[in-house]
């Protein structure tokens, strides 16, 4: 499978800390992928690494195929907003904007107005940046993001703070700039809720690790309503369930099976793998919130 980026045992260490450690990313085109991770986990610094803004210390990462040096030309291709859109407070959303196309060479007139009614500022005319809400100024910020017409766009923690309208507005530009414009995103979060309404990939960082990366239909297997089955032979009694004529299920791993459909039959179930003298270890009824998942995988409880 072809990759718009991948990282290869990307790491940073600051002394003894490694705030990053052996991470292996995997962004194909068209994705809209979501980082995710507490405070602190180590996103941004991954994020920052990607974008040419800190040097690992070991590893590396290939971009549009291409690897170290020879993956330099094409970071004019990446469109960044890490940590808070980097703007003038004095000056109109037109005006930050003409300012950044002026540092990146971007001569078109028509590239401020298109950028603005791309991200819903058209309207904004004269009107100060400090005065902007900040939906707002997250939205210049992703403008200033697309400056160039990047094919990769990474933002870090772009709803972070926003009330349910600011996140409605920011979801919805990014959105339809990868549906429309076919853009490859890379967002940051630690609000797993939020950006399951828009990814369509994830990597799950803690403490510096890439714990798990997987699909958005990966992760919603993982947290819908489900069967536990735990039984120390999967492969016996995944025939039974087959003669049971029960299709959707899924061997997890060595112990443990979920299936996905008849989930009033547990009891039945347990009856069945008894006759053919299969040791049924736990049977129950899960349905795992999206949070529940994220919380229960890094180990622990705390507010993220």
């Amino acid at each position: 499978m072809d990759y718009l980026l991948t990282t290869q045992h990307l790491t940073k260490q600051y002394g003894r800390y490694k705030a990053v450690n052996s991470v292996n990313l995997h962004v194909r085109q068209g994705d809209i992928y979501g980082l995710i991770g507490r405070n602190g986990a180590g996103k941004t610094t991954i994020l920052k690494m990607i974008s040419g803004l800190a040097t690992p210390t070991e590893g590396n990462f290939t971009l549009f195929g291409k690897t170290g040096r020879d993956a330099a030309p094409y970071m004019s291709r990446i469109g960044t907003m890490i940590e808070s859109p980097g703007v003038y407070a004095n000056m109109s959303a037109a005006e930050n904007l003409q300012m950044k196309c002026l540092a990146m060479g971007v001569r078109d007139p028509h590239t401020v107005s298109n950028l603005l009614e791309v991200v819903g500022l058209q309207g904004t005319g004269r009107k100060r940046v400090r005065n902007f809400s900040l939906g707002m100024k997250q939205r210049l910020g992703i403008a200033l993001a697309l400056v160039g017409n990047p094919d990769l766009v990474i933002l870090d923690e772009p709803i972070n703070g926003l009330d349910p309208q600011g996140i409605a507005e920011v979801r919805e530009t990014m959105y339809r700039l990868n549906q429309e414009k076919q853009i490859t995103f890379i967002i940051s979060s630690h609000i797993l809720e939020e950006l399951s309404k828009i990814a369509t990939n994830y990597g799950i960082i803690h403490n510096g690790t890439l714990l798990q990366e997987m699909s958005r239909e990966e992760l919603l297997a993982q947290c819908s309503e489900r069967i536990e089955l735990k039984t120390n032979v999967p492969k016996l009694a995944c025939t039974v369930l087959d003669s049971m004529g029960i299709t959707q299920y899924k061997v997890i791993d060595a112990d443990t099976i979920y299936i996905f459909e008849r989930l009033d039959d547990s009891g039945s179930i347990t009856m069945e793998l008894g006759k053919a003298g299969i040791k049924v270890m736990g049977i129950a009824v899960k349905n795992e919130a999206l949070e529940d998942y994220y919380l229960n995988l890094t180990g622990g409880n705390k507010h993220v």
